[in-house]
């Protein structure tokens, strides 16, 4: 693990606060997604990852969803570049591997799609818009 931050993972309940604080800065704050439309119902049966900086604050969140679909991948700006969206997409995807899936999904954002790129992921179907940001869905196989 890289010694400036630390991730880990678990359930909803256990990181909400810090969950919500980092998606909240990233989409809400920054983007404009309507909180709303950031906080649903998936979220207590996802299985999430966090990361944290040298000092604890909250600077990562994703999750992914027993369907293999994953999401709400968000790092705060004065961190990104540090490697810390790489390993939370590691995380999760090791997790759907340890848990049989063949394959995993996203939404990404287009100015995204380079990043998830690197990692094996496929643009697949059309682009759409998702909260008033456009966004491709990208596929990989876990086999």
């Amino acid at each position: 693990m890289n010694s400036s931050f630390d991730l880990t993972e678990g359930c909803w309940q256990d990181y909400k606060r810090s969950l919500t604080d980092v998606r909240c800065q990233v989409f809400v704050v920054e983007q404009q997604v309507p909180k709303a439309l950031e906080l649903d119902e998936h979220d207590s049966r996802c299985h999430h990852v966090l990361v944290t900086d040298v000092r604890g604050r909250p600077v990562g969140a994703g999750r992914i969803k027993a369907d293999g679909h994953i999401g709400r991948m968000a790092v705060l700006k004065d961190c990104r570049g540090q490697g810390i969206g790489a390993a939370m997409l590691t995380a999760l995807l090791e997790h759907a591997r340890a848990r049989g899936q063949a394959s995993v999904f996203l939404h990404a954002q287009v100015s995204a799609i380079p990043f998830y790129a690197r990692f094996g992921f496929a643009v697949s179907g059309e682009p759409f818009i998702d909260a008033g940001i456009l966004h491709r869905r990208m596929v990989k196989s876990l086999l």
